[in-house]
This record gives C-alpha cells, structure tokens and sequence, in this order.
C-alpha cells in the first residue's frame, strides 16, 4: 500500500428500499461530507461481493455502518467485532450481509483486515424509503461514534523508546 493511500475503509451497507435497513448508507453519506485523509468512506449499499474485493485492497482495518437487529429498543447503537470465520454455506453475489461477504473473501482466496461493525438497531425493515424518525435521530450520533473510531485508528502510534538511557 503507497504511503497515500487510505489506510481505513469506511463502508456503509444497506437497502435504502426498505426503511431502516438503509441506514449503513445514510451514515456513510454524511461522512463523506468531512472524510478524513487516510479514510474511504463509501456507501456499498446491496453490493456484498463489490465489498469483498475492496476489502482485500490493504486496508489495516474496515469500519462497517449497517441496521442490526438485536432485539433492543429502536436506534440503539452497538459496536461489535463480528466473527470472520462466520461463512455462508455457498456465497451470493446478490446478497448484502457480513457472513456473505466473508464467504466471498473465501472464495477468492482473501482475507480481511480487522472489522468492527457499527450498528443501529431498527425499527423496520420493510418496502419502502426513508429512515424512521427514531433511527434517523441516531444517525448523527452514529456518524459521531465512526468518527472516533477512524481517530482511533489513524492516530500516531506512539513507540516505546528501544535500548537503554541515551
């Protein structure tokens, strides 16, 4: 990887047809307004195996921005390390979720950098645009929560001095 290049991938997954399930793409929309050098953000949408092959670019770590039901109240927000040895039995190129698109990386033969997953617990994921007011409330709050995480990773690493007394 060039010394220009970005060191992170931002990526917002999700299908903005229906309702909260686009909230991955919404967070990632409103940081791209600000990205930070060293950071890609984009917005991937439904596109699991397009997000497989960037994810083998050399990035050092993956941020992703999706709606996760885990059963809390609507617009809960959770950071969570998924698990890459989660695989689907067979990839889908047509099909947009993490296990996917570890299965794609297996097929390719690919590994992926670090992942933490940032997600909003919806309200509803059903036909139609837009957020509900409740999920959409967390979406500054969640673009917040990104951006400390993208601090994080591209601050300086400080190096612990090696030898003895100079």
């Amino acid at each position: 990887m060039s010394a220009d290049a970005p060191r992170l991938l931002v990526a917002g997954v999700g299908n903005v047809f229906f309702g909260d399930d686009g909230f991955g793409p919404e967070v990632a929309r409103v940081l791209a307004l600000d990205a930070r050098p060293g950071a890609k953000v984009e917005d991937f949408g439904i596109r699991g195996l397009h997000l497989a092959f960037e994810l083998l670019n050399g990035y050092e770590r993956a941020i992703i921005i999706d709606a996760v039901p885990r059963g809390e109240a609507p617009g809960t927000l959770y950071v969570i390390e998924p698990d890459p040895n989660l695989t689907a039995a067979a990839p889908d190129a047509h099909r947009m979720d993490l296990e996917n698109v570890f299965a794609c990386l297996k097929m390719l033969a690919g590994e992926a950098p670090p992942i933490t997953l940032v997600g909003c617990e919806p309200e509803g994921i059903e036909p139609g645009m837009g957020l509900s007011p409740v999920v959409a409330r967390s979406v500054e709050a969640a673009a917040a929560l990104v951006r400390r995480l993208i601090e994080q990773q591209l601050a300086p690493q400080v190096r612990e001095p090696q030898g003895g007394l100079v």
